[in-house]
Formats: C-alpha cells, structure tokens, sequence
C-alpha cells in the first residue's frame, strides 16, 4: 500500500470511527467491536507511517 493510499485509508477509518462514536453515543450502536477494530487499523497506518519516517521500514516493505 503506498502513502497516499494509506493517508487515504487513514481518512476513511478516522471517519467511519466518528460515525460509530455518534452511534455508540445514542445508543443505536449494532456492532461495539467495530470501533476497536478501527481504532487498531489506524494505529497500524501509523505505525506504518512513523517507521518509514524513522527509517526503521523500507518505503518498499508493507
């Protein structure tokens, strides 16, 4: 997965874990452990992203 895929992918689950926030606020929640499925996708991309930066990951390693 690239960069710009991954930014990409970050965008779409920080917004899909707000809407579930929303859900799980009023109640209408039907899946509680989505949110901790998101919450740890989107700690992976940035682990993904900070070893790049660092140099402890190849761009070209996933």
């Amino acid at each position: 997965m690239s960069r710009e895929e991954r930014r990409k992918r970050l965008e779409e689950l920080r917004a899909e874990l707000m809407r579930l926030r929303v859900q799980a606020a009023r109640g209408t929640l039907e899946n509680p452990s989505r949110i901790r499925e998101i919450r740890r996708a989107i700690a992976r991309i940035l682990t993904i992203e900070r070893e790049e930066s660092t140099g402890i990951r190849g761009e070209d390693q996933s």
